[in-house]
């Protein structure tokens, strides 16, 4: 039987709870409404250290990783869920002396293209633990290797012109008296120094084209100039080496680009058909519109190019074949040159080639769009059309017009 104490005892603790409870609830309510909104700053160090680009990994006085990024995966740092030997004990080294160190952790072996140059950073962050820190410095290694490459083959490059001129300057001073002795090294002073002055001006366009000097606004271009003009450029040597240059009617085709630079692109692939080709072969151009891109192809009859070879042959320096290079006068930049003009324009160079049958350039250029015309008002009276003009053709010396395209052509470089 309940007395009266017991009851008022029970109902004591009831509201006792309820006020206890009310109190709890009230100071939760509190502490949520005082957290300010967003996340926490827990949160947002832990969003960084994954966001971030360099390989990052936190080690226990153990070794065992405490928290890592997916950026130290991609460098190497990690490796099936643990942190690389070479980082685990530069780890355990300065948790001992609290000092930090720089530890190379550049993959032992390379494989395809994963980074080749990674450094990192062991700094102690106390109580045992430490951070490492993974900065690939792989495309600054490539490109101090790129530079030392292209420094000693222009060396190389403007050495042979250099020393040939020495050493018929020298013939001169010794012949000074024979009149028909004097005249032939002069000659050939004058080429090696023409060789000369091309090599420099088309190592300043290389140099220009690849970032050292801020390119020119794109504007709308005529294909039909551009073919026009680089045809007038190799006249010369083509009529010197009895080679006909043919090309289809003009396309009325428009791009967006430098003219400058279209036609010295296109030039340098005329005469690298001339230079290659045998006396009495033909060289052509064609123009058409596939895909959005104008593409002007230039074809020739020649010595062609090997296949593994033509992945090379836009390389700087380089040349298919280094004899009749030579012999033609040719710096070894000219392909690199069209290459670098075509990818500032937004666009490729392309090349299929067949020992003994010949090759095909083709440039790839994206085509302008014109824009559609407004429609014109309805007027109330008719009006008679405005009279047609004709435009004269220009001629160009040994240039036959056809009809016919190259045959299609090779993938993008």
């Amino acid at each position: 039987m309940t007395t009266p104490v017991s009851l008022a005892l029970a109902i004591g603790a009831l509201v006792a709870g309820a006020v206890v409870g009310y109190l709890v609830a009230r100071a939760r309510t509190r502490r949520e409404e005082a957290r300010p909104p967003g996340p926490t700053v827990a949160e947002l160090l832990e969003r960084l250290v994954r966001s971030s680009h360099n390989g990052v990994v936190v080690l226990n006085r153990f070794g065992d990783m405490v928290l890592h990024n997916p950026r130290a995966y991609e460098l190497g740092l990690v490796k099936v869920n643990q942190a690389d030997p070479r980082a685990r004990k530069a780890a355990e080294q300065v948790a001992e002396t609290d000092e930090p160190m720089e530890i190379d952790l550049s993959p032992l072996e390379a494989r395809g293209r994963q980074p080749e140059a990674v450094l990192g950073e062991v700094r102690p962050l106390g109580d045992g633990f430490a951070v490492v820190e993974a900065v690939d410095h792989s495309e600054a290694i490539r490109l101090e290797a790129v530079r030392r490459d292209f420094v000693a083959n222009v060396s190389h490059e403007l050495k042979t012109p250099v020393g040939a001129i020495a050493l018929l300057t020298e013939a001169v001073l010794d012949a000074a008296e024979d009149v028909e002795e004097v005249r032939r090294f002069g000659g050939k002073i004058l080429r090696e120094s023409t060789r000369l002055g091309q090599l420099v001006t088309e190592l300043i366009a290389l140099s220009r084209l690849q970032g050292a000097e801020r390119l020119p606004d794109l504007n709308v271009v005529e294909v039909d100039a551009v073919v026009r003009e680089a045809l007038g450029r190799t006249t010369l040597s083509a009529e010197s080496a009895d080679i006909r240059v043919t090309t289809d009617t003009p396309s009325g085709l428009l791009v967006e680009g430098d003219r400058t630079l279209l036609v010295t692109a296109l030039s340098n692939l005329l005469e690298n058909a001339v230079a290659y080709s045998p006396a009495g072969s033909p060289v052509s151009i064609s123009r058409r519109l596939a895909d959005g891109m104008v593409e002007i192809a230039v074809t020739d009859r020649g010595i062609g190019i090997a296949e593994d070879e033509q992945q090379r042959v836009f390389e700087r320096f380089y040349r298919a074949d280094k004899a009749r290079s030579r012999a033609t006068g040719g710096t070894g930049l000219g392909l690199a040159i069209v290459k670098h003009v075509a990818a500032n324009h937004g666009g490729s160079v392309g090349l299929w080639s067949r020992p003994g049958t010949g090759s095909t350039f083709t440039l790839r250029i994206p085509a302008h769009v014109r824009p559609d015309p407004a429609p014109e008002p309805a007027r109330a009276t008719k009006t008679s059309p405005a009279p047609r003009q004709e435009k004269t053709p220009e001629r160009t010396p040994r240039l036959v017009v056809t009809g016919q395209d190259s045959p299609d052509h090779g993938g993008n470089l």
